[in-house]
């Protein structure tokens, strides 16, 4: 194993960690391909083949611990899907730089809020499943399932967020319930890149054994501690998904 791959693992296992807790991995693992040389559409394919692999052992943990509302997510799953079929073919024919500053205003309003709000996510009060609750995450799962596959940044932070706010769950099942989202979305968009041949493989298994494991110690931690360590990591990667998004407008 080369250097080069040693620090792609590290970076991967970073990664993970990060996006299993609150989301945001990417912007770790994204610039560690680019650094490492390797060409921007294998980056974005390679990556989304190796966080699909952790996302996936960070989905199936929260699962196991009941963090999973399926029966809430059960329309939820196919409109994410979809979402991000359209977001893929769509971002091949659409540029994305209008997308820049709404994002950049979104994620910031949505750190401030959180921060804000000292007992936001602290307590879950989601109560009964109802038919408005199920389509209404549909939608969110449509539109951020289309986001994902479109452009990309800080889509598990407003999809934590959304489920904290508007479904009254805490952190930690916000998280869980978030994660299923994120996934669906990242296997969808992981099928466009391999039909397209745009994963390189042979340094991208290695990477997804160690974003596997940095899914399962952000998983475990994140289950055990709940917001008094999800929340802090949220805060965190959502100004730095504000700054990364500002920079990219400006100075990149």
């Amino acid at each position: 194993m080369d250097l080069k791959l040693i620090f792609l693992c590290l970076a991967g296992f970073v990664g993970a960690f990060v996006d299993s807790v609150a989301g945001g991995g990417g912007l770790v693992t994204i610039p560690a391909y680019l650094l490492a040389g390797i060409p921007p559409h294998f980056t974005l394919g390679t990556n989304k083949f190796a966080a699909t692999m952790g996302s996936f052992i960070s989905t199936t943990g929260y699962a196991r611990s009941s963090k999973v509302n399926f029966r809430l997510l059960r329309m939820a799953v196919p409109m994410t899907a979809l979402g991000a079929v359209l977001g893929v073919y769509s971002v091949l024919k659409i540029p994305q730089d209008f997308l820049y500053p709404l994002v950049s205003v979104a994620i910031l309003v949505v750190g401030l809020y959180t921060f804000s709000k000292k007992d936001l996510g602290k307590v879950n009060s989601f109560t009964v499943i109802t038919t408005k609750k199920v389509i209404f995450v549909s939608l969110v799962g449509f539109a951020l399932g289309f986001y994902d596959g479109f452009f990309g940044p800080g889509t598990g932070s407003f999809l934590i967020f959304i489920f904290i706010k508007f479904l009254k769950f805490d952190f930690t099942n916000a998280s869980g319930n978030a994660k299923l989202i994120n996934f669906t979305s990242n296997f969808t968009s992981l099928i466009a890149f391999a039909i397209n041949g745009k994963i390189d493989y042979l340094i991208g298994v290695p990477i997804a054994v160690f974003m596997v494991l940095g899914s399962l110690v952000g998983t475990k931690l994140a289950i055990r501690n709940g917001a008094k360590f999800i929340k802090p990591i949220f805060l965190i990667m959502s100004f730095v998904v504000f700054t990364k998004l500002v920079y990219d407008m400006f100075l990149k």
